[in-house]
């Protein structure tokens, strides 16, 4: 990344774009607006933003949508945070396992939206670069393979299965450390560190989100198993390549 990161903020309604622009604008970020689809895949045909900031409810081609297409092409790893207008949890949960990373709900606050940016981007941040964790190679268990390089889980047949930074995460530290019990507070080390925020999600329910991706019956996991008091442990033998 650069080092101002640089936003893209999508949403169809002019006034929450420029009021939501405006204010990263003043927290230093570089700022991109578009209103729809079309607008964001020309703004990453010229350069891919580090983070956005992405509406679910748009007329035509809505934010689950293009959560969906950009998780599946060659720019799959750029952080998204939804905007929603719903109460219920429908759209957040669909969009959690499509890969975003973060959602808000409308009405929403300057600062708590900054604060989740921040969060998503030090996530990301900490990942490795793509052409080390390339050198890295592919990591195998089970039926699947996990592409450090891509962040790209893929099944038997080919096809990639989206993860979130924070799913990729979880993942790399189950893959790298396999058959050992690790504490829910040892998790949130691997993954977060200690500069974990409110308003991040729990151990729990990002295990919860990964074993639905993961298992082939998440209600009775045989790769990440629970140790009740202990935390999780990931079973699998895993090989690299």
């Amino acid at each position: 990344m650069d080092s101002v990161p640089h936003i893209a903020v999508v949403d169809d309604h002019r006034d929450i774009r420029d009021l939501v622009g405006k204010y990263l604008q003043q927290q230093g970020y570089r700022v991109s607006t578009v209103e729809n689809g079309a607008a964001l895949r020309r703004l990453m045909e010229r350069k891919a933003p580090d983070l956005i900031v992405l509406d679910i409810m748009m007329p035509g081609e809505d934010g689950l949508t293009l959560c969906r297409e950009l998780r599946a092409g060659p720019g799959g790893g750029v952080p998204i945070i939804f905007l929603t207008a719903r109460t219920d949890e429908t759209d957040r949960v669909i969009g959690l396992e499509l890969g975003a990373d973060d959602y808000l709900v409308k009405p929403f606050s300057s600062r708590e939206l900054l604060a989740r940016i921040k969060a998503v981007l030090r996530r990301a941040n900490s990942l490795p670069h793509q052409r080390t964790a390339r050198r890295a190679g592919m990591m195998r268990f089970d039926r699947w393979v996990l592409d450090l390089g891509r962040r790209e889980l893929q099944g038997e047949d080919g096809v990639g299965v989206p993860l979130s930074t924070a799913e990729f995460r979880l993942l790399k530290v189950f893959v790298e450390h396999p058959g050992m019990v690790l504490s829910r507070d040892q998790l949130l080390d691997l993954t977060v560190g200690r500069e974990a925020d409110p308003f991040d999600r729990s151990i729990d329910n990002q295990v919860s989100r990964l074993r639905r991706k993961v298992e082939a019956d998440p209600k009775s996991p045989t790769i990440i198993q629970t140790h009740w008091g202990g935390g999780y442990s990931f079973m699998p033998e895993v090989f690299s390549s």
